[in-house]
């Protein structure tokens, strides 16, 4: 069994919601995710996108990756 078989990567979809929706839904997901697993959220409200990664590194968790792909991006973040 390999280190990262039992990760699991949850993934959020808030495309069209806004403040504070996205940062709601992504906390409501890293309460429920384990240590280690990977939290996905996609969204559209741009204030999210930068609220969600402050939030999560003030809380000590890695943020892996912030991605824009036209008006949608996606943050994934390590519980």
């Amino acid at each position: 069994m390999e280190w990262g078989d039992n990760i699991t990567k949850i993934e959020i979809d808030v495309r069209g919601q806004t403040c504070p929706v996205p940062l709601v839904e992504c906390r409501k997901a890293l309460r429920k995710a384990s240590p280690g697993d990977e939290v996905v959220v996609i969204g559209t409200h741009q204030a999210s996108k930068k609220e969600i990664p402050m939030a999560c590194e003030s809380l000590g968790l890695d943020v892996l990756a912030v991605e824009d792909k036209g008006n949608e991006w996606k943050i994934r973040i390590r519980r």
